[in-house]
């Protein structure tokens, strides 16, 4: 199949699936052209194992920003062991990071929103549009449940990437904490650590901390803007 093949009934028809059925449908149809981007949370885990279990050969990414916890480099290492898989690492450019770095410093993220959105497009946004030009289907770990700003994810949805139609899924869209943790713990999962350390959304060391209780999910991103209306997304998901 192309991405061209896909009609407006197709995608009524795969944002109905299951998730083990919309994984194993897009790595039968598209094969190496799809692939699991995962930056390691717990919706990340589980879906690389429903694809260990339905399709012969999967692709799995990560985005490295250099700046990952000790427990994420441990989650990536233990997941590579359990499925004999080899995690693809992208990397910020060098070149683009020692520009911002000589310009703004290691932790301009702390000064405006801006320099933190810049922050995240050199150490994450740009990696991870050159994984994407390598496929054509690009299934990513979001839910509804983790924020107002993701409550309408679809399941299956086109999507344009540097003038390009990619098909972007979210086959767990629908599952809530309850379920990941369930699936996880009936499956003996390896996982990341942190989850069991008051973290409920994991991106790099310092732009990312526990939860007081009663939190929103993603309120420890980027917690000194932290505001009712506040948009806690990095980029890579428009």
């Amino acid at each position: 199949m192309k991405i061209e093949d896909i009609t407006k009934d197709t995608l009524k028809k795969l944002n109905a699936m299951p998730a083990e059925e919309l994984i194993k449908w897009a790595f039968d149809e598209f094969g190496e052209r799809c692939a699991i981007g995962t930056s390691f949370q717990l919706t990340g885990t589980v879906i690389i194992d429903i694809a260990s279990r339905c399709a012969k050969k999967f692709r799995g990414f990560t985005i490295d920003t250099l700046r990952l916890h000790p427990e994420t480099y441990e989650a990536i290492n233990n997941t590579e062991e359990k499925y004999v898989l080899t995690v693809e690492r992208y990397f910020p450019d060098e070149n683009a990071l020692k520009n911002m770095i000589e310009r703004f410093g290691e932790y301009l993220f702390f000064m405006d929103k801006a320099k933190q959105e810049y922050c995240c497009f050199v150490r994450k946004v740009e990696p991870n549009k050159r994984a994407l030009k390598t496929l054509d289907v690009w299934i990513t770990g979001l839910r509804r449940d983790q924020s107002d700003y993701r409550k309408t994810v679809p399941k299956a949805e086109i999507i344009d990437e540097e003038n390009r139609k990619i098909l972007k899924i979210n086959p767990l869209a629908d599952w809530d904490m309850a379920k990941i943790w369930q699936y996880i713990k009936e499956n003996d999962l390896p996982y990341n650590k942190l989850f069991d350390m008051g973290y409920d959304s994991i991106g790099c060391i310092i732009c990312s901390t526990p939860l007081v209780k009663g939190e929103p999910p993603r309120s420890g991103r980027w917690r000194w803007f932290n505001k009712e209306d506040e948009k806690k997304e990095c980029g890579i998901h428009k």
